[in-house]
């Protein structure tokens, strides 16, 4: 089966573009303020007008309040939510759409109770723990902390970017890859020769050989 991608962090309309044009399947919108990668409800709209249909639109949020998902949502037309701070399954699923729970991956960490706990959502995003950041972190974790029978639901993250990104499908085989700082020039504004890297790097992890098969 295919690795889907997401890049995450977009905030400009020809990143968007750029994208597209490399065949991401997803694109993450940060609603968190203090991220330098934050747009406004407003730019998340804008850049929303740049996709063609079947380009999934993810809004991130880091433990909004209700009113404060609502808001973004009346505005931008967000088809999947991702949740990155510590809310619990029963707000996640309360906004009326499909929505993913964030785990960064601390030491001691029961991921087969997170899953349990969230098994209401679409999948779990698995992300590199850093206790003063709520994501984007650019380092990775230890994969093989992740059971082999999780692989359909994990969204793998984490400090991924053109050169460790086979590696990581290959030893993770994860439903999808989201990735971020790993693809920029500076903070928010992404390269679009890393974005093609990147794109070619997941094609090569999900190759089996020489002869270009998927597994």
């Amino acid at each position: 089966m295919r690795t889907r991608v997401k890049i995450c962090g977009l905030t400009r309309p020809e990143d968007v573009c750029a994208a597209v044009a490399a065949g991401v399947d997803a694109i993450g919108l940060v609603f968190y303020p203090p991220s330098p990668r934050a747009v406004t409800p407003a730019q998340a709209r804008a850049l929303c007008r740049q996709l063609p249909p079947f380009v999934t639109t993810v809004g991130l949020f880091v433990d909004a309040s209700s009113t404060a998902v609502l808001r973004v949502l009346e505005q931008v037309p967000l088809e999947l939510l991702q949740f990155h701070g510590d809310e619990p399954p029963e707000l996640c699923g309360s906004f009326g759409r499909r929505w993913i729970k964030a785990v960064r991956m601390r030491p001691g960490l029961d991921l087969m109770a997170q899953a349990a706990r969230y098994e209401a959502g679409a999948g779990l995003l698995l992300d590199a723990y850093d206790p003063g950041l709520p994501g984007g972190t650019g380092a990775t974790f230890d994969w093989a902390r992740i059971p082999p029978e999780l692989a359909s639901r994990i969204v793998l993250a984490g400090g991924l970017d053109p050169g460790n990104v086979t590696a990581a499908i290959r030893r993770v085989r994860p439903y999808a890859v989201d990735v971020s700082g790993g693809l920029e020039a500076a903070k928010g504004v992404k390269d679009p020769a890393k974005i093609h890297a990147f794109m070619q790097g997941v094609r090569d992890g999900d190759t089996t050989g020489d002869d270009g098969r998927y597994d």
